[in-house]
């Protein structure tokens, strides 16, 4: 059930959710869909967004379903062109697709720190500049970018992951001085531990259970914790440009 206690703050905008099929991305769309926002949900597995569609429909949001691979570019113009078509417009986009492959760089053949790249940063940097052109016909937008703690502090077997998530920090907080004059705000989130599928995507079986067994010994964070943080930063008042966010478990200490 969405949560709809705080009102419609968000009603009469678009935002586009990447990731959306699951974790983060899931909960963050049904999350500002019940703050009144219309949500294009955007990830590759379609059938996941669908699911996730009807749900936030059997609460009257509103939601669009555009099948997206943030690596391919036709796929990311698509997704521009299918918001606008069908909404006119772009408030929010919350560029949330994610890779975390972690392993030591030695063990990693190239196909996997390219894709690191380019689901992490190029794919994010270029759906942002697709997107830029609508907010600034508008003189008005939300970018939030989904970082992580690995952003901001070193860990062992993620060289390549670390480099990815620093250039989303570096990217924001660039893009900022660029695009504020025209009424465009920047965010970046930084979570900590998270119960996601991304420890999924760790090919190195004794390294996931080295951090599975990290994350049982505290009380991780939901996707729902970050998607409140999300959707807290885009229902600010339009003078209101919350720059970053580092969000943890109380009991993660280290990175």
């Amino acid at each position: 059930m969405m949560t709809t206690d705080f009102g419609a703050e968000l009603e009469g905008q678009v935002a586009i959710v990447t990731g959306a099929s699951s974790g983060i991305g899931e909960a963050t769309a049904q999350s500002l869909a019940s703050r009144g926002a219309s949500v294009v949900l955007a990830a590759r597995r379609e059938d996941q967004l669908e699911e996730l569609a009807s749900k936030i429909e059997d609460e009257d949001g509103d939601a669009l379903v555009v099948p997206t691979d943030v690596t391919d570019d036709e796929d990311i113009d698509n997704l521009v062109e299918s918001t606008t078509d069908k909404y006119g417009r772009i408030d929010i986009l919350v560029n949330n697709a994610g890779y975390m492959p972690l392993t030591h760089i030695a063990d990693a053949d190239r196909e996997t720190l390219q894709t690191t790249i380019d689901v992490n940063l190029r794919g994010l940097i270029t759906l942002t500049h697709a997107v830029i052109p609508t907010m600034l016909e508008q003189e008005s937008g939300h970018i939030v970018n989904i970082s992580s703690v690995a952003g901001r502090f070193l860990m062992a077997n993620s060289s390549h992951y670390n480099a990815a998530k620093a250039g989303v920090k570096m990217f924001g907080d660039a893009l900022r001085l660029d695009v504020a004059a025209e009424g465009i705000r920047v965010a970046t989130i930084e979570p900590g531990s998270v119960a996601t599928e991304l420890m999924e995507d760790i090919p190195d079986e004794e390294l996931k259970q080295e951090i599975e067994e990290y994350g049982a010994s505290m009380r991780p964070l939901r996707p729902k914790d970050i998607a409140r943080t999300i959707t807290f930063v885009a229902t600010q008042p339009d003078h209101v440009d919350i720059n970053e966010v580092l969000i943890r478990p109380l009991d993660q200490v280290q990175p």
